[in-house]
């Protein structure tokens, strides 16, 4: 365990006959999710929660629903993602979510089935994702059908790039029928937009440090659908007007216009994001400079 990393609960696990698989819950301030995340997922004597300093009683919630709540202090996306993978007493299998995910009976079901009969090559299963947003699925202006891997054979995957992270797995990748529900707006509007705001900043910064090369343009010909994403982001973030072009895919190709006001609303929060991202790009000098008095 890191220097300053608390553990709270038992995680010594008592597992039935048949293999289940541990559940890791990142947090932080998620009061609102939390027991409505952990209330979705059936495997509930395996549960730990990574919690990263929460200050609004979001450890206290999930030690009372039965989690073994670790805290942490957050370093990044990935480096947090990985420690929780490490973690002693989880089980060969591990499902990772957000706090604002929720599990599916139907996707359950799947897993266990597939981690039961999965042989030695397999490294991690891949989900989608139905995200909500005014009470409503975002079928086209979200890019739906993307790929979220979320369940991982132990000391198989390691995770890559400090936000909208990327995952390598040592042996073979599945996908899995099933879905996730997304509820991104659940902590409010204004929450999302500081989150995005704090992710345009960390991306503009990875893009400054990553040039593009061949391996990027093998990358896009990938069997991999990770490696894929990850390359035609890398080069997607050269293009110029990249942002109103990420609105008109994602609004009229990809028919976000049938999603009604919700769709027109949450293509335009992408528009925004991305413009912040090509933004902070350019000029990095804006954020990157010490504060002058």
């Amino acid at each position: 365990m890191d220097e300053g990393t608390v553990v709270v609960g038992n995680p010594a696990r008592v597992v039935g006959k048949h293999e289940m698989p541990s559940v890791l819950i990142l947090t932080y301030n998620e009061a609102v999710n939390i027991a409505d995340c952990i209330a979705s997922i059936p495997w509930r004597e395996q549960i730990y929660v990574l919690d990263s300093e929460s200050t609004d009683g979001t450890a206290k919630i999930a030690e009372e629903m039965g989690a073994v709540v670790v805290t942490r202090p957050f370093t990044d996306y990935a480096d947090q993602r990985n420690f929780g993978l490490t973690l002693p007493g989880l089980d060969e299998w591990i499902v990772m979510l957000d706090a604002d995910e929720r599990m599916t009976r139907e996707l359950a079901g799947e897993i266990e089935h597939h981690i039961e009969a999965a042989d030695a090559s397999v490294a991690m299963f891949r989900v989608r994702r139905k995200d909500l947003f005014l009470d409503r699925w975002l079928r086209r202006s979200s890019g739906y059908p993307t790929w979220f891997p979320r369940v991982f054979r132990r000391g198989k995957v390691l995770v890559e790039r400090k936000v909208n992270e990327s995952y390598r797995a040592d042996g073979s990748a599945k996908e899995l029928e099933g879905h996730l529900l997304h509820f991104p707006f659940n902590k409010g509007l204004d929450w999302w937009l500081e989150r995005h705001n704090r992710y345009s900043t960390m991306e503009a910064r990875l893009i400054r440090g990553t040039p593009i090369t061949l391996n990027t343009v093998k990358c896009l010909v990938s069997r991999d659908p990770g490696a894929r994403r990850e390359a035609q982001k890398n080069l997607a973030y050269r293009i110029p007007g990249r942002p109103f072009l990420v609105f008109i895919y994602l609004y009229i190709i990809r028919l976000g216009i049938l999603d009604g006001a919700a769709g027109y609303q949450f293509a335009c929060l992408r528009l925004a994001y991305e413009i912040m991202i090509d933004a902070k790009a350019a000029h990095s000098s804006y954020y990157d400079a010490s504060p002058k008095t």
